[in-house]
């Protein structure tokens, strides 16, 4: 049996500087939201020949179109600009084919409107909060005990705060945004971090059944040691998938997978090291 519980006090270290270094970037230098939440237009321009980015600039000026953001990468240039209508977006091709005298075939176009981004962000709190609510009662009432759920929940939490912050440092170095692709990201990572937590502390239960609550610290190590093997060896099965596709895969997905794998190492670490900490620390309360 080995004593995991003996470098509890590390777990929290090592959480707290990830969670503050997040939250400093976060903090000081934002988070950007995608048109998913704010409303505007995406474009992306596969132009023949490299582009000059101030004769980009000088068509859009020209043409009046409000715009957050204009990479040019080689051949291609991805643009975030105000709502813009097909007429609007025939316009600006046109004209910068003509600034520009180069032939341009457009890979994306689409616009969301501010009305939609605004009913996205409700619906994702909306759907965030029925998922605590639901997983608090799920578990308080499987496990019979308050502390399982509170322990879960804190976990959960934790999670989602690793997340954020360091996507927001993501965010500041490689421009990634938050979207509605982050949001699903962050939704499984809540569910893979309560899944984790459960078969944890279905092990921790089997053995206070037949132990007692006398000696928590004992059951929660021996559960630990039971279940560490099999919580790495599933871990590490996503992790092999996500890595190809975060090589390979396309950009308009990369950052979506980057967050699934924060969410997947940061559910693992949390389980064992997080929320079996908490419980037994509830349990121990409870006693006194």
């Amino acid at each position: 049996m080995v004593n995991f519980l003996k470098f509890k006090y590390l777990y929290l270290v090592i959480s707290l500087i990830v969670i503050f270094s997040g939250f400093f970037f976060l903090y000081r230098f934002g988070l950007p939201l995608s048109i998913d939440f704010t409303g505007g237009s995406n474009i992306s321009y596969l132009f023949n020949k490299a582009p000059d980015k101030k004769l980009i600039e000088e068509v859009l000026k020209s043409s009046e179109i409000n715009y957050s953001r204009l990479d040019v990468n080689k051949n291609v240039v991805n643009l975030k600009a105000e709502p813009l209508t097909e007429k609007d977006e025939t316009k600006l091709e046109m004209a910068l084919e003509t600034k520009t005298q180069s032939k341009i075939n457009t890979q994306l176009f689409e616009t969301v409107g501010p009305s939609v981004g605004k009913d996205t962000v409700n619906k994702t709190i909306v759907a965030s909060i029925l998922g605590v609510f639901v997983i608090l009662i799920y578990i308080g009432f499987a496990f019979k005990g308050f502390n399982f759920a509170l322990s879960a929940i804190i976990a959960l939490f934790h999670d989602l705060l690793v997340l954020v912050g360091v996507y927001a440092i993501i965010s500041y170095f490689f421009g990634a945004e938050l979207d509605v692709l982050f949001i699903t990201a962050a939704l499984t990572t809540m569910s893979f971090s309560v899944h984790d937590t459960i078969v944890i502390f279905d092990k921790i239960r089997e053995y206070i059944r037949e132990e007692g609550k006398i000696n928590i610290e004992q059951s929660t190590n021996k559960a630990l040691t039971e279940t560490m093997v099999r919580s790495i060896n599933n871990s590490m099965t996503i992790v092999f998938m996500l890595l190809p596709l975060i090589l390979f895969g396309g950009t308009t997905i990369k950052f979506f997978i980057i967050a699934l794998l924060i969410g997947t190492i940061t559910g693992t670490y949390s389980s064992p090291f997080i929320a079996s900490p908490l419980l037994v620390w509830f349990e121990n309360r409870k006693k006194k």
